[in-house]
């Protein structure tokens, strides 16, 4: 007999976002993106669209993600031609970030690809457009907002319930 899996937030959470990457992954894969490639560039895309060049800094605060990752992926996203880093005017130690044309032009694409997908996966309920989709949002920004709230609030530390107690002396009569 197989054991009952315990179906708690956390874990639904964890799997439907492992779920999810992995068909954003596949849904890319024919455009030469993964997920994370896709946030960065979207998300440089949708910072400059108003003129400005974002720092790896701004655009990794934009985006939810470390800076050290982001300077990865940008090395990685520049090498394949998609964007550019130049020096940046104010501060010698950081870099601007721009789309290039092929960049730009990619994005247009695997947007497509990305509302086609969320359609298809949202549609049980209701599609992008649907009360259930913003019903769901407002709860994941919740939950975000209040793991963002414990991360800051207790850095790397466990919550009280997985702590070990301390350890006591025992004195030798």
């Amino acid at each position: 007999m197989t054991p009952r899996r315990v179906q708690t937030a956390g874990y639904l959470v964890w799997h439907l976002s492992t779920k999810w990457r992995v068909a954003v992954d596949r849904a890319l894969k024919d455009l030469g993106l993964t997920h994370v490639d896709y946030l960065v560039l979207a998300s440089l895309s949708e910072f400059t669209r108003s003129g400005a060049q974002p720092n790896q800094r701004e655009l990794a605060d934009f985006a939810g993600l470390e800076v050290m990752y982001v300077s990865k992926l940008v090395r990685g996203l520049e090498r394949s031609g998609l964007l550019r880093r130049a020096d940046h005017p104010d501060d010698p130690r950081a870099f601007q970030l721009e789309l290039t044309a092929r960049g730009a032009e990619l994005v247009v694409h695997a947007a497509a690809v990305m509302r086609e997908l969320h359609d298809q996966l949202l549609s049980p309920i209701g599609g992008r457009t649907g009360t259930r989709h913003s019903g769901l949002l407002r709860t994941l920004e919740t939950l975000l907002d209040e793991a963002e709230a414990f991360t800051r609030a207790k850095g790397t530390q466990a919550p009280e319930a997985s702590r070990r107690p301390a350890h006591r002396s025992r004195k030798r009569p």
